[in-house]
C-alpha cells in the first residue's frame, strides 16, 4: 500500500464506522417510534430482503453470504413473526400461522442446505400474500 492510501485509510475506516452508527441509530429510532403493526411490516420487509440477498448469493456462489442471509431470514420468522403469535388468544388463525411459519423455516433450511433457489421462491410465494394482507389492514390498525 502506498503512503497516500495509508494516510487516507483511517478516514475511510472512520467514515464507515460513522455510517454504520448512523444506520444503527436510524433503525433503533425507527423501532422505538413504530407501532406494533409497523413492526410486523418491518419484519416482513426484512425477511423479503434477506431472501433476495440469499438468492443473489446462491447465484454468485457466495456460500458465506447465503448462510448469513438465510440465517437472518430464519431468525426473523422464528424469533419475530412466529414468536409474536398469541396461540392461546389467537385461536385457529394463530395456530395456522404458526404452522405456516414452521413450514417457511423448514423450506429456508432446505434452501440453505442445498442452495435451492426454488425453496426460496416457495417461501416468497407464501410470505408475499401475508405481507400484502398486513399492509392492507394498515388504516384499521393505525386508527386503534
Amino acid at each position: 500500500m502506498n503512503a497516500i492510501a495509508t494516510f487516507f485509510e483511517p478516514a475511510r475506516t472512520h467514515n464507515a464506522m460513522a455510517s454504520n452508527f448512523y444506520r444503527q441509530t436510524g433503525v433503533q429510532t425507527g423501532l422505538e417510534a413504530a407501532s406494533p403493526h409497523r413492526l410486523v411490516v418491518m419484519l416482513f420487509d426484512g425477511l423479503m430482503e434477506a431472501m433476495a440477498q440469499a438468492r443473489g448469493a446462491i447465484a454468485s456462489g457466495n456460500v458465506e453470504l447465503k448462510c448469513r442471509a438465510i440465517g437472518r431470514a430464519v431468525r426473523i420468522v422464528d424469533e419475530g413473526l412466529k414468536s409474536a403469535l398469541d396461540l392461546q388468544q389467537g385461536g385457529s388463525l394463530a395456530a395456522d400461522l404458526s404452522d405456516l411459519y414452521g413450514y417457511v423455516i423448514h423450506r429456508l433450511t432446505e434452501a440453505n442446505l442445498h442452495s435451492d433457489v426454488d425453496a426460496l421462491e416457495d417461501c416468497r410465494k407464501v410470505i408475499e400474500p401475508l405481507r400484502e394482507a398486513w399492509l392492507a389492514i394498515a388504516p384499521q390498525a393505525d386508527s386503534r
